[in-house]
């Protein structure tokens, strides 16, 4: 069984909601809705709408859409798959329940709910991501903890803003999966293009095409039987600048002296590291 992302939407409302609005449960007319500007979902299958629309007809609506109050309408938080069906079946009133939430928090709900019902592909879930970063500012850490996923999981979605757009419509249009563009992610950038071409029409799955791109990357000298052991204290370090810049740091040896590389996936990220180092530079407590 799958494991249920997070605490659910209700988990992300203050446990006291304001007096007012009154948040009970109400019908109210379709046409008083409007759509959530925040919805991280851009493409709606057709076949599953219809078949929602048709379970509606048959049931009725029997999961409340989640709303707010804006200038005497309502404006969508949760639900908008199923705000769609209602229309196509034709329904005049729907159940909703009333809640309050700022734009982070709407677009955050909004998220919640399309990757509790699996229903983002994967771009559509990376440039979710990549919003909360860039317009609320949070950190990868962050992220994960708000939607039940570990921290390299937002970090592999991210990878695939990286990749050319013409592997990106890939993605979308299902010819490749996550797991084969990480894979595509893997070789020269140069020929990424190329590869991912070779493995939508050869149809080679996830492993195989993993197994495809490591042929093609440089093969690096094995070390010599002398060579010690990763040095556990480095490990530890790394993964202590990881939870504390909430992004995923390297460190590389090289002889007496080595480097460390900390990874980002858009400017604004970008950005905001570099304020969090300056704030560290100024108060090393900034990074704890």
């Amino acid at each position: 069984m799958r494991k249920a992302l997070g605490k659910g939407l209700e988990a992300l409302f203050p446990a006291t909601p304001p007096a007012s609005p009154p948040t009970g449960e109400r019908l109210v007319p379709v046409d008083d809705i409007v759509a959530n500007p925040d919805q991280p979902r851009r493409h709606f299958d057709e076949e599953t709408l219809a078949a929602l629309a048709d379970s509606i007809r048959r049931y009725g609506l029997l999961q409340p859409l989640v709303v707010q109050a804006v200038g005497g309408r309502y404006e969508l938080i949760a639900g908008e798959r199923r705000l769609r069906a209602a229309q196509r079946v034709g329904l005049d009133r729907v159940p909703v329940v009333l809640r309050e939430a700022s734009p982070e928090r709407r677009f955050e709900l909004a998220l919640i709910e399309n990757l509790q019902r699996e229903d983002l592909s994967p771009l559509e879930e990376a440039e979710a991501y990549r919003r909360l970063i860039d317009e609320f500012g949070l950190t990868q850490e962050e992220i994960a903890s708000r939607v039940g996923k570990s921290r390299p999981a937002i970090a592999n979605a991210l990878r695939l803003l990286a990749l050319p757009e013409s592997v990106k419509a890939q993605v979308e249009n299902r010819e490749l999966s996550a797991g084969h563009a990480r894979a595509v992610l893997s070789v020269d950038p140069a020929e990424q293009v190329t590869f991912a071409r070779e493995i939508a029409v050869a149809g080679v799955s996830k492993r195989e095409a993993e197994s495809r791109a490591a042929a093609r990357r440089p093969r690096l000298r094995s070390p010599q039987s002398g060579s010690p052991a990763p040095d556990v204290h480095q490990r530890a370090l790394a993964e202590e600048l990881t939870r504390g810049l909430g992004t995923r740091v390297r460190i590389t040896r090289r002889g007496r002296g080595g480097s460390i590389e900390i990874e980002f996936y858009s400017d604004g990220e970008l950005d905001r590291l570099v304020d969090r180092l300056r704030a560290a530079a100024i108060s090393p407590a900034a990074m704890l």
